[in-house]
């Protein structure tokens, strides 16, 4: 647990302490369940969702709705609201895909949240992770996962090829997570699906939604285009939509209130009316 992190990680950012962690914990969940068991999983024979079909689809809005329920940064964002009621909210106001993050030591997770979300739900789920090892992308898709995403800060170009050949051989969509030119020229590969701009440094967790605006032009049309984090404004989402972006990962902005599910429908009538 994050209390229990040895003292010489406070020298470390936030990311090098999450991967860390990771790490011990995707190799004790090795011990405990073998590949054998994660591909008897409940949902490993199911096919998956398209997230292009959805996040193209006259129907929906273009958003990723997230389920957090608390980050490194912020603290407890909504410690209250579940995940059922959150993701049957999302999905009936019209979100493209639902983000549900699974790290429980950092962001409040927890797998059984994407098993629950996918159990009330017949949109794409995205396990949002720290993805580190081919054993969370079987684990992914055997909780019933449609899309994994894959941080190009914390994975080199070698290791997003292999983990996003791994996916798609599943069925799986692939979105690739990047802040900066340098990560995104070196980590496109024909194995990605969708490449977010994440407008938050994952370093020192600063935000700024004009890095999305910058990269834009860089990113080929074959991918599928996402601007994440620092969403508030609905003027903003038409204005990246006019950029050329698809797709918009939001979640604190629903998060915060006692009612993401209608957060969100109320920021998309906005939207619509801006």
């Amino acid at each position: 647990m994050v209390g229990n992190l040895n003292p010489y990680l406070l020298e470390m950012n936030i990311l090098d302490k999450i991967v860390l962690r990771k790490t011990e914990e995707v190799e004790q969940a090795k011990q405990l369940v073998s590949i054998k068991q994660l591909e008897n999983g409940a949902y490993f024979n199911r096919t998956p969702y398209s997230l292009r079909e959805f996040m193209l689809a006259e129907d929906r809005n273009g958003i990723i709705a997230e389920f957090k329920r608390r980050s490194p940064s912020k603290g407890i964002i909504n410690d209250h609201s579940g995940v059922v009621e959150v993701t049957n909210g999302y999905a009936a106001a019209g979100a493209s895909a639902i983000s549900v993050l699974t790290d429980i030591d950092f962001f409040g997770g927890h797998p059984d949240d994407l098993l629950q979300a996918r159990a009330a739900n017949t949109v794409p789920l995205l396990r949002k992770d720290f993805m580190i090892d081919e054993y969370q992308i079987l684990e992914a898709k055997g909780l019933g996962a449609d899309i994994i995403l894959l941080i190009a800060a914390i994975l080199t170009p070698q290791q997003i090829g292999n983990l996003g050949k791994l996916a798609k051989s599943l069925g799986l969509n692939v979105l690739l997570e990047v802040h900066n030119l340098e990560e995104l020229q070196r980590s496109m590969n024909a194995n990605v699906d969708a490449i977010g701009i994440n407008n938050r440094n994952l370093a020192d967790f600063s935000v700024n939604v004009q890095t999305s605006f910058d990269l834009i032009k860089e990113i080929p049309d074959e991918f599928l285009k996402v601007s994440e984090s620092a969403i508030s404004d609905p003027k903003i989402i038409n204005q990246l939509k006019h950029a050329g972006f698809d797709g918009f990962l939001i979640g604190e902005n629903f998060m915060k209130t006692s009612n993401p599910g209608a957060a969100m429908r109320s920021f998309t009538e906005e939207m619509i009316s801006v």
